[in-house]
């Protein structure tokens, strides 16, 4: 019952979504971390109050008025490399053909990382100002349009489960307006898991770097 138990536990751990909820509008900016039902902002900071000012020390007269003020010392600051100098020497590049195995792998990371990202909210609403009806009805599907040729783009980069797309015209207002919300959110079992599988591959492409800088690669018979 014991291992029972542990998987039960460790099966809820990686349920925990963790993530961001993006939000721009009236106000400006909003973001904020989400881990499970926990929610913390990130931006804007909130402002820390000023430390109130202490009163200047008086001043004290010397113990020893007769005594002259001791003289500074002057020191010659020390040489310091100046940034750029010829000196200064830069770090050789290693082999093309080594890096871009690497290079490979943080790409097929980053695509499935992007696979199992969830969209769990996705609102965007733009109000369109002007007097003139005929420019707002320009406008007005122009903006649709370019909604619609982005949403498929959306649907296939993400799992979307709840989007509110809106278009609206506003003849009193002076200034168009947009609010947009986006909330991303992973599981942390998902985030383990990518980096057990990426980081045995990672670690599998070092080894061969390794091997082959001690030529230990042209010694590997060959397989069939």
């Amino acid at each position: 019952m014991g291992w029972l138990i542990a998987l039960g536990v460790l099966l809820l751990i990686g349920a925990i979504p963790l993530g961001v909820d993006v939000k721009y509008g009236e106000e400006g900016p909003l973001v904020r971390w989400v881990l499970g039902p926990l929610r913390g902002t990130i931006y804007p900071r909130k402002k820390k109050a000023p430390k109130p000012k202490t009163p200047p020390p008086e001043a004290r007269e010397p113990d020893n008025p007769a005594k002259p003020p001791e003289t500074q010392v002057d020191r010659q600051p020390s040489p310091q490399k100046a940034e750029g100098s010829p000196t200064e020497k830069k770090e050789k590049g290693g082999s093309v053909r080594d890096f871009l195995p690497l290079v490979k792998v943080g790409v097929d990371m980053l695509n499935g990382f992007r696979r199992r990202l969830r969209v769990d909210r996705l609102e965007f609403r733009v109000t369109l100002a002007g007097g003139d009806p005929c420019d707002l009805a320009e406008n007005y599907g122009r903006a649709w349009a370019a909604l619609g040729n982005l949403v498929p783009r959306l649907d296939r980069w993400f799992v979307i489960k709840k989007r509110d797309l809106e278009v609206q015209c506003d003849f009193t207002s002076e200034e168009t307006t947009v609010f947009a919300r986006l909330k991303l959110t992973i599981t942390l079992g998902r985030v383990l898991s990518l980096g057990v599988v990426y980081g045995i591959r990672a670690l599998i492409v070092f080894i061969k770097i390794k091997n082959k800088r001690k030529g230990g690669a042209q010694n590997e018979p060959e397989t069939s």
